[in-house]
């Protein structure tokens, strides 16, 4: 693999446009102008405030004519009522398309403001794929960590506020029309939250490689992913080095295109409670979770050659137990305990966690059936 090929698949990309390029941030204003649009919201957060990125992205749409209403107050796990006060916000500046500049809160406020704006109601409404309704605004996404992929993909997570659940909201018509990746933005990031931003976009590779639903288009796209993390992850923890950056800010964009049609597995399912319940923090939550759910599905044929496959591509030895002990390497690298004990989960959390989790939509992707049963297993293992 080199950075041509992965260049090349990104620019075959037509929807979203993804533009590749250090301080490219420069040109937001100039590419946001051939969408015909002239009033921008822009969806962040305030620490991104505080470093001048958001300053540097009005200036950059200034620059081509066009205005920006800011909205900042974006936080973490976005819920419904983030969402509608983010489309309210649009609505009132009268805005015709939405920026998201940040990681993927930003991303997911952003894109779920465009369904409320679209089509009214609430998030609930839209839980599940393709339910979206009306014309929706153009979106621009910006993302500033190397993680999520939202950028990338037509769903966003939104936060069910009676239950804490994640409600996975997709239509095509969310997705950006532009993607800039520029990896001068996440030169700030705290090495803590890159460290858990990395480690979700390494999982989202290894599951999508191996899901029920994997295709050869997303297999080639997770395959590219992890290649990107296995030579970047290490180096852009302990250099932030910025072609580093910029490999795992497309890894994640590769990875999230990989979601679009493959969609995720148990890791994810047995996260989200996680961070529901225990307050994990999602990167921390998957990462944890991954080894065991690769040995879990390693006894399935299918799911052990997809690992032996995606090994092969990175040159990672050892098949399943290989890639585990790998994943676990890094999580040790980043300083991350891998014991869900280490975050306060006790025996006693195992059963309503794997309960939570059997109700989780990604867990009908994972290679190997799970059900309540199995899941309480997995966190056992994790414990």
């Amino acid at each position: 693999m080199c950075a041509t090929e992965v260049l090349e698949r990104l620019a075959r990309c037509e929807r979203p446009r993804v533009v590749v390029g250090d301080g490219i941030l420069s040109r937001l204003g100039e590419l946001c102008g051939e969408l015909g649009v002239s009033r921008a919201l822009l969806v962040s957060d305030r620490g991104l405030v505080d470093a001048g990125h958001t300053q540097r992205a009005e200036e950059a749409l200034a620059s081509a004519g066009i205005e920006a209403a800011l909205f900042s107050s974006v936080s973490p796990n976005p819920n419904e009522s983030h969402v509608q006060a983010c489309a309210l916000a649009a609505d009132e500046a009268g805005v015709d398309f939405l920026v998201g500049l940040g990681g993927g809160s930003a991303m997911d406020t952003a894109k779920g403001a465009t369904f409320l704006l679209a089509g009214g109601g609430q998030m609930e409404d839209y839980w599940g794929r393709g339910k979206g309704r009306g014309e929706f605004l153009p979106l621009v996404m910006v993302p500033t960590t190397a993680g999520t992929g939202s950028e990338t993909q037509s769903f966003a997570l939104i936060t069910r506020e009676r239950d804490g659940r994640k409600m996975a909201c997709g239509d095509e018509r969310a997705i950006a029309r532009i993607v800039l990746l520029d990896p001068e933005l996440t030169a700030s990031v705290p090495p803590e939250v890159a460290a858990h931003a990395g480690l979700d976009c390494l999982t989202h590779a290894v599951e999508t490689a191996v899901t029920s639903c994997a295709n050869p288009e997303s297999l080639q796209l997770s395959h590219l992913a992890f290649q990107l993390v296995c030579s970047s992850f290490s180096e852009a923890l302990m250099t932030n080095a910025l072609g580093a950056r910029r490999n795992m800010l497309m890894a994640a964009s590769l990875a999230g295109l990989a979601i679009e049609s493959s969609m995720l597995g148990a890791a994810h399912a047995l996260a989200n409670p996680l961070t529901a319940r225990k307050g994990l923090i999602h990167g921390r939550a998957v990462s944890t979770m991954l080894p065991h759910v690769v040995r879990f599905n390693a006894q399935d044929p299918g799911a052990a050659a997809g690992y032996e496959e995606l090994c092969r591509v990175a040159g990672i030895e050892g098949g399943a137990e290989g890639l585990a002990s790998r994943v676990e390497a890094w999580l040790d690298e980043a300083g991350i305990p891998r014991s869900l004990g280490a975050a306060g989960v006790v025996d006693s959390d195992l059963g309503p966690l794997a309960e939570a989790a059997s109700q989780e939509w990604t867990g009908g992707f994972n290679p190997r059936p799970v059900d309540t049963a199995s899941l309480q297993e997995i966190l056992r293992s994790a414990l």
